[in-house]
């Protein structure tokens, strides 16, 4: 459907984009062929790209999130009193101050954090 829309662009001959060399016509640098601009001026082009197409240009593949195995902290949970979470960190603000560490008691998945 888009490509309907943006045919006025393209040669008919052989398909290449048409170049605008004057006020009046233009012309396939391909084939020479040329196009009154009556066909084509006033004419609003507007598409829409996907993430899917941009993935597929490039070549890019979608990697499949996997679980990653959270390292374990001996930390006394505040809830039920067990010593042993699951740890991660994030950046959570700028560069220059340090990072937030999260904790999830194994026992009873209590979470808290650390700043």
């Amino acid at each position: 459907m888009a490509s309907s829309r943006l045919d006025f662009l393209f040669c008919h001959l052989c398909g290449t984009m048409l170049t605008l060399p004057s006020s009046e016509y233009a012309v396939c640098p391909l084939c020479k062929t040329l196009r009154d601009l009556k066909d084509i001026r006033d004419k609003e082009i507007s598409y829409t790209i996907y993430a899917e197409d941009i993935r597929r240009e490039l070549g890019i593949e979608i990697i499949e999130e996997q679980k990653v195995q959270l390292s374990k902290v001996n930390k006394k949970c505040e809830k039920c009193g067990h010593d042993e979470a699951n740890f991660y960190t994030r950046q959570m603000r700028s560069a220059d101050e340090g990072q937030t560490t999260f904790y999830t008691c194994t026992r009873c998945g209590h979470q808290s954090q650390e700043n």
